[in-house]
């Protein structure tokens, strides 16, 4: 379960760079409320395996920008510092990104969800990547093995589509034309 520790305090990322890296534990700040992450379950850790085993080849051939997964630090902003499962940067935005983190939005952001992260990834790092500009973010579920891509549309991320694997859905992104994402691929176990 996602812990979230002391409301009345509002954390930075400065209080973030004081906390423990030799715990095992994973953080994020929203809104300046501190979670804390426990290791994700098997099944989350071959979901983003797959994906990023989909995305990278394709980002790596076209030479179009940088795939990261998590743990990589994404500084929104001082009071908002996040992990995303997946995420990806045009060339045109790489200059958000130094040693240590990615200071501002990725283009693209992947989250996939746990029984202690439900809520964070679909409430509220949803109206913080709204909020903060990121352009497309793809929540996966992998308890009912589906995927919800919300795209940006003026100032809101909006769901655009759900794709499931019980439908044999494929799904793409504007960033990568000419992919397609077969969830049997997503899901796959190893």
């Amino acid at each position: 379960m996602a812990v979230a520790t002391s409301p009345q305090k509002k954390y930075t990322y400065e209080d973030y760079l004081l906390l423990p890296d030799d715990d095992g534990q994973r953080y994020e700040i929203i809104d300046g409320e501190l979670f804390v992450n426990p290791a994700p379950s098997r099944k989350h850790q071959y979901v983003i395996g797959n994906l990023h085993l989909i995305f990278a080849p394709y980002v790596r051939r076209h030479r179009c920008g940088e795939l990261y997964f998590a743990p990589l630090d994404v500084v929104l902003s001082p009071i908002d510092v996040v992990q995303p499962d997946l995420l990806y940067i045009t060339k045109e935005h790489a200059d958000l990104m130094n040693e240590k983190n990615l200071q501002g939005s990725p283009d693209f952001a992947v989250e996939v969800l746990s029984e202690s992260s439900k809520r964070k990834d679909e409430v509220l790092k949803l109206k913080r990547y709204e909020a903060f500009g990121v352009s497309e973010y793809w929540i996966v579920d992998p308890f009912r093995d589906r995927v919800q891509v919300f795209r940006r549309n003026g100032d809101r991320l909006e769901r655009m589509e759900e794709a499931s694997l019980e439908n044999q859905d494929v799904l793409s992104s504007p960033f990568f034309p000419g992919l397609t994402v077969d969830l049997r691929e997503v899901f796959e176990a190893p």
